[in-house]
């Protein structure tokens, strides 16, 4: 019998405890709870072997397992998702690459999810990958302390991710946007592995970014370009948006 083949698993991390929004992936959203929305989107997905919700409460792992998901518990105690992220790899041997696919972007294109692992898949010297959108430097997002933003060397991999407008136009220069961070997250395993043992990074807890850990300890991650600019649910407003999206038969098909 050879080797068992590399597999590829997306995993939502869905958390019941929310500042803004407390049992968000249970909200209901045209009849469906969010983290639902979200999982039929992954499940669209070509390139995926498997798709898992990591949960910390029972209440969201018997929703997703009534509705066909395959979910596991994870610990309340984790910081980040990236390390629910790790605990869930653990029972999963068999994973190679694992993408973490954040739980409120009901309207996540499983395109873009795709290209994430058919780019992991084909560059082995890639440690992570993730994905983001141009803006025009006119853009008040630009200055925007809430949305992040990416500079990329000329192979498109990461050089600094940052809240402030990055880069700074000294010099005009054509074919150059500003390019918005968009929270999804390749990760081989390997690599995995070694991030969540690492302490949070000088430049990390300045700009309270986990990803510049990544790069302070000199990982090679891949930049995407996507036009997918599908928002996510961090308020119940949000929630009633996406709705009302949804309503209007624009979502992704």
């Amino acid at each position: 019998m050879g080797p068992i083949a590399a597999t590829t698993i997306g995993i939502l991390p869905a958390r019941w405890g929310s500042t803004r929004f407390p049992g968000k992936p249970l909200h209901l959203i045209a009849g469906k709870p969010l983290i639902q929305l979200v999982w039929e989107q992954c499940s669209k997905c070509s390139r995926l072997d498997e798709v898992i919700i990591a949960t910390d409460d029972p209440r969201i792992l018997s929703a997703a397992e009534g509705f066909g998901a395959k979910a596991l518990m994870t610990s309340p105690e984790h910081p980040t998702g990236t390390d629910r992220l790790a605990e869930a790899a653990r029972s999963l041997a068999h994973a190679e690459i694992l993408i973490n696919i954040q739980g409120d972007e009901p309207l996540i294109d499983p395109a873009l999810i795709d290209e994430l692992a058919a780019t992991m898949a084909a560059d082995p010297s890639l440690d992570m990958a993730t994905a983001a959108n141009p803006l025009d430097p006119a853009d008040p997002a630009v200055q925007d302390a809430n949305v992040v933003k990416v500079v990329t060397s000329l192979d498109g991999r990461a050089l600094y991710f940052s809240r402030s407008p990055i880069p700074f136009f000294r010099n005009a220069v054509d074919g150059l946007p500003v390019m918005r961070h968009k929270g999804i997250y390749a990760y081989r395993r390997s690599f995995l592995e070694r991030f969540v043992t690492w302490p949070p990074s000088p430049l990390e807890k300045a700009e309270s970014l986990e990803q510049l850990r990544a790069l302070e300890n000199g990982a090679s991650i891949k930049v995407l370009l996507t036009h997918d600019t599908s928002p996510g649910v961090d308020t119940p407003e949000q929630a009633a948006q996406v709705e009302a999206i949804l309503n209007s038969h624009t979502a992704f098909s």
